[in-house]
């Protein structure tokens, strides 16, 4: 009679054991998604696609957006996806560089032609190939996305010429090679997280910012600041990142549908930024800032002494062999 109940209580502790051990792999069908824009944003395009696809894909996934920086700024969510409280983010290379910095590259001002140039080096060997560095950082790189090309806007007068940006007091990204470029060209840069930004320029602690169309017309840039000046200085691109401690519990199966969610998110991106640039400028026209086009060739030439920075930091082939694509 003992062994019976002995051997009754033995299942029913199996049991209970089986249950917690199965709780966690229930828990994680609903990821936890983060990004520093609104939903109505290139990023928040890029979430939805996502959600679309992998929900479609493998339905007992879903995925929880928590857009606007809501679990903090872009570097504190990184370290999330390492630590694994964080499960998927879009993110910029203004962040990654910190953890990757071998994609500081893409960030060079005046390396990319225009938007086809800049997909074809993500999309090729030198993208595919730099993505395959995240997992030694405890990171996983799905796929490329995209900002666009970063503009200035500020408060104080519009910018025609290199001489024009001496003495403004511009944030930009917590990023050493765009601070560089702009040290060259005389501004004030002051790097700042993203969230401190619209209170920064409120309090005219900051003259202005730079950022992408898709940026400035989906957080209304217009009520903050009155000239943009279409300098198009560096290629923003945006990346689909993952936490190992989710990837690496997947089947091949499961890791490429969360790949192929990633290429669709990376894809709706790239056709926000395209929509943006044809109808972005005439919203923010509209709405009252002041929009001049720059002398593109004098810029480019005011950045040139820092290039053998770049050269010593990132291997002049690279930086060449990027530059050179066609």
């Amino acid at each position: 009679m003992f062994q019976g109940k002995h051997f009754a209580r033995w299942l029913a502790a199996a049991a209970l054991a089986g249950m917690t051990a199965s709780a966690p792999a229930l828990a994680q069908t609903t990821l936890k998604m983060a990004y520093a824009l609104s939903e109505n944003s290139h990023y928040g395009a890029g979430a939805a696609a996502f959600v679309k696809t992998l929900e479609g894909s493998l339905p007992d996934f879903k995925i929880q957006q928590f857009p606007n920086s809501a679990l903090g700024g872009e570097r504190e969510v990184i370290e999330g996806l390492q630590l694994g409280t964080i499960d998927l983010a879009i993110v910029s290379t203004g962040a990654t560089l910190n953890f990757v910095p071998e994609t500081g590259v893409f960030d060079i001002p005046f390396l990319f032609r225009d938007l086809a140039h800049a997909r074809k080096v993500l999309d090729g060997k030198i993208g595919q190939d730099m993505l395959a560095e995240f997992p030694k950082r405890g990171l996983v790189a799905l796929a490329w996305g995209e900002q666009g090309f970063r503009h200035l806007t500020n408060n104080v007068r519009a910018v025609s010429e290199p001489a024009d940006i001496k003495g403004l007091k511009i944030r930009t990204t917590e990023n050493p090679i765009h601070i560089a470029a702009f040290r060259e060209l005389g501004v004030l840069a002051t790097p700042m997280a993203w969230p401190e930004v619209a209170t920064a320029l409120q309090q005219g602690t900051i003259d202005g910012q730079e950022n992408p169309l898709s940026v400035i017309v989906s957080v209304k840039m217009w009520q903050l600041q009155k000239y943009l000046s279409l300098t198009a200085h560096v290629y923003g691109p945006a990346l689909v990142l993952m936490s190992p401690s989710v990837y690496d519990g997947l089947s091949d199966d499961g890791k490429a549908k969360f790949k192929a969610a990633a290429v669709a998110s990376a894809q709706a991106m790239r056709d926000y930024v395209d929509q943006v640039e044809k109808d972005g400028l005439e919203t923010l026209k509209s709405n009252g800032m002041q929009v001049n086009t720059v002398n593109h060739a004098a810029f480019v030439q005011a950045v040139q002494p820092v290039y053998p920075q770049y050269y010593k930091q990132f291997g002049q082939a690279l930086v060449e062999s990027i530059r050179d694509t066609q």
